[in-house]
């Protein structure tokens, strides 16, 4: 039935204790008593998610009404290992800071103290496997106990590291993790060490689970007590339009996500009132950052005039610093988010300070679209974005700050309690220069002209390489000029200096060994890193220090599973994925060694950079598939590839 069961017998004193099994005092002879879960007994086969025609309520290891075992979870992953992929677990949204801390020394400790083996023995097995939690399940199941703890649900594993990541002090996580690791059953325990150590190989991308959360929750209806069989709301519709209209509800809840990016949030209003009903439950809200809207690339002047036609657009600088989101909140306080949603409020004091200075007195509760850039008030000019990476991360005090910044604001997203991100640009642009005031060097508006003449717009992207800037954003201001933070607009284009000598977008690549680097993208849809180029210049001395003091530390005993390579192009040493480059490069083309976006251009070669130039390390973003700046690349247009590349966002 799946509920618990007890049985009461004798044995023999010599019959060995084992799992499930707990002497019962004042017995005699001596009388064991079993509890545990019929599903869980009779073998971790009983449940796969991986069967053919799965029935989510038929086919499940639990009943309506109880909470999801821990271990279907575990076993739902382990169906998917053999598409694997790291993605660190994130028990909050990012503006939280829920972070878990927990070392891989701690983890390692915590193995050995439940299990009873010794630390370097564990050590060593984790160097040859190159996974602790494969060497955390291999000692957990030589483990033998008294009697088997409660058996652990998602909830209760959750709420466990929720408590870890609240917590300070080594010994007390220590303690937790061993309560976990002891009540483990066959792959939980891989599955524990792997979330504690923020590296689940589970294959999983976040656009992949709003996908999955719309298509559940559009095939059964919010508010109903499930019968026996799922009900399909979409029963009767042919493939297509069923497909059509998943879609379609899918971005409702990608639109709405990115306005309110927390989990906690928005899966109770969908279990209650469906995704129509999101909008209206799930707001922009100052104090909880959006995801930003971002740009496709283009090659010229002449491809933004194309793209256009007739619609009337503006020309803006691109400035070469960190995206700033700041948001006033209606008790007056200030607070700053980056690019992926972080906390940036204690990094940046000094625009903490002049924002009450700069705002009118009828801003009440604001969202701004900005660009923090280092400024140098003796020159009165722009420093490199390198300066800025000099500045303390978190917790800066105000009177120690040597590299001041000034906040280039470009779009107001929320006033005084109303979302504008429906309004068309030209709106909104009026509001912000309405509610602002500019005060130089400290906060002023994104130097922009509105002109479709191409030799202004040359002659202003020239103005802006020599005022320190990247190139130009260029943007619709009333024909399709929302703001679309559900994916990649077309409708905001960026014209970078690069163009001006003929070279192409920059790409943020994953560092992979020493001396000549090779160097991997990451591929969304197939969800692995797949090997694009090699480097050798572009490094400053400085440069190729800092890489070998950062990157001895992620020496590899072997590839990981989800590295994508060519046996010819491989390295001597290979490393772990953890830091993101900047390369510029002359173009893309296609080749047999390297392996990036093989099969979306050609079904045996992949895309690689030729004459690739190494520029900064990127701390703000994370690997991007490439296959659509090679579609974007004026020669492949010319011949005949219409296809457009999937947005991502």
């Amino acid at each position: 039935t799946g509920g618990q069961w007890r049985q009461s017998f004798a044995v023999p004193a010599s019959l060995p204790r084992s799992d499930g099994i707990r002497q019962s005092k004042g017995h005699k002879p001596l009388t064991y008593t079993y509890f545990g879960k019929l599903w869980a007994t009779s073998g971790q086969t009983d449940y796969d998610p991986s069967r053919p025609n799965y029935h989510p309520i038929d086919h499940a290891c639990w009943k309506h009404g109880q909470k999801v075992p821990y271990l279907a979870v575990a076993l739902t992953r382990t169906v998917w290992s053999n598409n694997t992929q790291l993605f660190a677990l994130n028990l909050g949204p990012a503006y939280l800071g829920m972070e878990l801390g927990v070392g891989e020394t701690v983890l390692m400790k915590a193995v050995a103290q439940a299990t009873g083996r010794q630390l370097d023995k564990i050590k060593a097995e984790a160097q040859e496997k190159g996974d602790l939690g494969l060497v955390a399940e291999s000692s957990r199941s030589n483990q033998r106990m008294m009697f088997q703890p409660a058996s652990l649900t998602a909830l209760s594993v959750f709420k466990k590291l929720k408590e870890i990541a609240a917590m300070s002090g080594n010994s007390v996580k220590i303690d937790i993790i061993k309560g976990l690791f002891v009540a483990c059953r066959f792959s939980e325990a891989r599955y524990i060490v792997r979330s504690l150590a923020g590296k689940l190989r589970i294959g999983l991308a976040e656009l992949s689970v709003l996908s999955a959360l719309s298509q559940a929750v559009c095939l059964t209806p919010p508010g109903q007590d499930f019968p026996p069989a799922v009900i399909d709301a979409g029963k009767g519709m042919s493939a297509d339009s069923k497909r059509a209209w998943i879609e379609e509800k899918t971005l409702v809840l990608k639109q709405t996500y990115c306005e309110m990016p927390n989990y906690d949030v928005l899966i109770p209003v969908l279990l209650k009132e469906g995704i129509d009903e999101l909008p209206k439950h799930c707001k922009l809200t100052p104090g909880v950052p959006l995801r930003p809207m971002l740009a496709h690339p283009t090659k010229g002047v002449g491809e933004v005039m194309k793209k256009f036609d007739e619609a009337a657009f503006t020309c803006e600088y691109k400035y070469d610093g960190e995206r700033a989101q700041i948001h006033i909140l209606e008790s007056g306080e200030v607070r700053v988010f980056s690019r992926n949603q972080e906390d940036n409020t204690t990094k940046y004091p000094d625009i903490i300070s002049r924002i009450p200075k700069v705002k009118k007195e009828s801003v009440v509760s604001c969202v701004l679209d900005s660009e923090a850039v280092a400024w140098d008030r003796e020159k009165k000019q722009i420093q490199p974005f390198q300066v800025l990476t000099t500045r303390k991360r978190k917790d800066v005090d105000a009177s120690e700050i040597k590299v001041q910044v000034c906040v280039y604001a470009f779009d107001l997203l929320y006033l005084n309690g109303e979302s504008l991100v429906k309004q068309p640009l030209s709106r909104r642009r009026a509001l912000l220069h309405e509610s602002f005031s500019e005060v130089e060097g400290e906060f002023v508006f994104a130097k922009s002209i509105d002109s479709d003449n191409t030799d202004a717009i040359a002659e202003f992207l020239e103005q802006s390489v020599k005022d320190s800037c990247e190139g130009l954003m260029v943007k619709t201001l009333e024909k399709d000029a929302t703001y679309e933070i559900a994916k990649r607009s077309h409708n905001w284009l960026k014209l970078k200096k690069d163009y001006l000598d003929g070279v192409g977008d920059t790409v943020d690549l994953c560092d992979g060994t020493y001396g000549g680097f090779l160097l991997a993208c990451y591929d969304e849809e197939n969800e692995e890193f797949q090997s694009v180029c090699k480097i050798g210049t572009g490094f400053k001395d400085e440069d190729l220090e800092q890489h070998y003091k950062f990157l001895k530390e992620h020496i590899l005993p072997k590839p990981r599973a989800y590295y994508r390579t060519e046996q010819s192009a491989e390295p001597d040493v290979w490393l772990d994925a953890v830091q993101v480059w900047e390369v510029k490069c002359a173009d893309l083309s296609l080749s047999p060694v390297y392996k990036a976006a093989m099969g979306l251009v050609d079904p045996v070669k992949g895309i690689s950079l030729r004459f690739p130039r190494f520029l900064r390390v990127r701390d703000d973003k994370k690997p991007e598939d490439i296959a659509d700046l090679y579609k974007k690349q004026q020669q492949i247009q010319n011949q005949g590839d219409k296809a457009d590349p999937e947005d991502y966002y």
